[in-house]
């Protein structure tokens, strides 16, 4: 899959998710990137979680939720497992935004 498909199919799972979790998102963009240096990294929060953000001020630049195509790619046999894989991971970053971290991901089945 090209990067502009797997790009569309990244929105099409984040228009899935529920409103309660997207409408808290502020100043955070979502961007795919083809790969991480670490290659079996699906996904990566660049950011300040809300539960530290007293040290966020004016002017931030946006934090990042990246979605690395090559490595779901890799992970996923059909399209319907790699939209699901995508869905977990987006929902698995949207966490880390909210201050959820990894250890309770892995108790909720999110990780």
């Amino acid at each position: 899959m090209d990067h502009e498909a797997f790009e569309q199919l990244v929105v099409d799972e984040l228009d899935r998710l529920p409103d309660d979790m997207v409408d808290g998102l502020e100043n955070v963009v979502f961007v795919v990137e083809d790969r991480h240096e670490q290659d079996d990294l699906l996904g990566l929060y660049d950011g300040w979680a809300l539960t530290e953000r007293e040290r966020y001020g004016m002017g931030e630049l946006p934090d990042r939720i990246i979605v690395y195509r090559e490595a779901h790619l890799r992970a996923c046999a059909d399209e319907a497992e790699l939209r699901d894989e995508v869905h977990t991971t987006l929902v698995h970053e949207i966490a880390h935004f909210y201050g959820i971290d990894d250890d309770r991901l892995h108790e909720l089945g999110w990780a």
